[in-house]
């Protein structure tokens, strides 16, 4: 069966350098050039007006909510992905299939309509809105609704990194660990956790990078308040709308640069994971 395939380095030199500068070219023009656009546009009217945007009241009270947003969400997130990873990975139940199913659920999903499911929840006129108005609570166009639906689109990250690699490692030193006498909490800490700890902090991050950049479901339940519900990318959206470019690109840099330290942790952690 070898016959049939082929080395790569048999293939002509003039191919493998086309094909070479074919991608490079490609991620120049889709990734390079507009990250380059982005801290050009950033700094066209110098370092005082960069810093001034970024200092500017508005652009604080921004980035204080989308860090308290991640705050909330990663950890929860987090703690939902291990358990719903040592779930699928190490036991069999009814209806496992539907719970790998729901954890895909939000890929499938687009963010706008799962904004527009909590309006339809939580809404005045929704299903639960008339009873927490009753009792003055308040999920719409306030911290908590922009909680859930950040949740929501950053459910699947780590638990998707994590299914697959406990699959498959099975569950023969924890079963060991156990049989010593070992505590589950003792078997999870000192057995489990190093095995999945690059795979656990790859979808920390990932799921961390969605939260802070998160547009379409946060703008649907925010209300766009400045100064209490606009996150980072809704600051950025209406700076940009009101023709203040400079600025919405000064404050669009931070998440360029998120996105920048993202890529290159993301880098590290998958080379980590295949050295195993």
């Amino acid at each position: 069966m070898s016959g049939h395939f082929r080395d790569p380095r048999a293939e002509p030199a003039w191919l493998r350098w086309t094909l070479c500068a074919l991608a490079l070219g490609f991620l120049a023009l889709f990734l390079a050039v507009p990250v380059a656009a982005v801290f050009a546009q950033a700094f066209s009217k110098g370092w005082q007006v960069y810093a001034a945007a970024i200092r500017e009241p508005m652009a604080l009270a921004a980035v204080k909510l989308t860090v308290i947003v991640a705050a909330i969400v990663v950890p929860l997130n987090t703690a939902f992905g291990l358990a719903a990873a040592w779930a699928v990975a190490r036991f069999r139940f009814r209806g496992k299939q539907l719970l790998v199913t729901l954890i895909d659920l939000p890929f499938s999903v687009s963010p706008v309509v799962a904004g527009m499911l909590f309006v339809l929840l939580f809404g005045a006129q929704g299903l639960l809105g008339p009873w927490l108005t009753e009792r003055g609570v308040r999920i719409l166009f306030a911290l908590p609704g922009i909680v859930l639906a950040t949740l929501f689109v950053t459910l699947p990250f780590v638990a998707r990194q994590l299914i697959p690699l406990m699959e498959s490692q099975g569950a023969a030193e924890e079963e060991a660990a156990l049989t010593l006498g070992a505590s589950g909490w003792k078997t999870f800490l000192w057995v489990t956790l190093p095995k999945i700890r690059w795979a656990l902090l790859y979808g920390l991050i990932l799921t961390n990078a969605r939260a802070m950049g998160e547009f379409g479901a946060v703008s649907v339940v925010s209300g766009h308040i400045r100064g209490r519900t606009n996150t980072i990318p809704l600051h950025v959206e209406i700076l940009y709308n009101e023709y203040q470019f400079a600025a919405a690109f000064a404050v669009a840099s931070l998440l360029t640069l998120l996105a920048l330290v993202t890529l290159a942790a993301q880098a590290g952690l998958a080379r980590r994971l295949r050295d195993g």
